[in-house]
């Protein structure tokens, strides 16, 4: 039984030392806040409606944490702005047949990416900002490997849905942990 407890203390200490720490999501907003509003997101690229998807992402995440407020209730506001937004191969594949001898590389891979700036202020006083970027990989389809174009934009569609939930979780735990 000393043995499991040795593990145990071993594990928990390990834990501390790796920087994780046991508080609710809502407790580390700057200057105590409690409850944020989150308007419509700005956007600042050539793309249309990605303000809707980040917006609507981040009040999602907000819901989880607890702390988004309703109109007039809000101690502060998170806004945002969408900067950037691109898309690209990321993988260029020779055939692995060479049925047709003038067929060159073909992409077997894109990947989407995006920059955010997140904003905490109350009373028009920043008490937090942070710019955050990443990217996700996509498929070009499943109809060969340079796929159709309806289908890569499905894919293209769903990996910019995943990039808004990992940008706006790692946004809001940046301003939360004042990082």
């Amino acid at each position: 039984m000393s043995r499991m407890r040795v593990m145990g203390w071993v594990l928990l200490l390990s834990a501390a030392g790796c920087g994780y720490r046991f508080t609710s999501r809502g407790a580390g907003l700057p200057e105590g806040v409690r409850s944020v509003c989150a308007p419509v997101f700005r956007n600042d690229t050539a793309e249309p409606g990605l303000e809707v998807l980040f917006t609507r992402v981040l009040r999602q995440e907000l819901v989880r944490a607890g702390v988004l407020g309703g109109t007039g209730a809000c101690e502060a506001t998170l806004e945002g702005v969408v900067r950037s937004v691109g898309n690209g191969p990321t993988v260029i594949a020779e055939p692995s047949f060479q049925s047709n001898p003038r067929s060159g590389a073909q992409v077997a891979g894109y990947q989407a990416s995006a920059v955010v700036l997140l904003r905490l202020e109350r009373d028009g006083r920043v008490l937090a900002e942070t710019e955050i970027s990443g990217t996700e990989d996509f498929l070009p389809g499943t109809t060969s490997v340079s796929g159709d174009v309806l289908q890569v934009e499905a894919n293209r569609q769903a990996a910019l849905q995943r990039l808004a939930e990992t940008l706006m979780r790692e946004g809001y735990d940046r301003l939360a942990s004042n990082w």
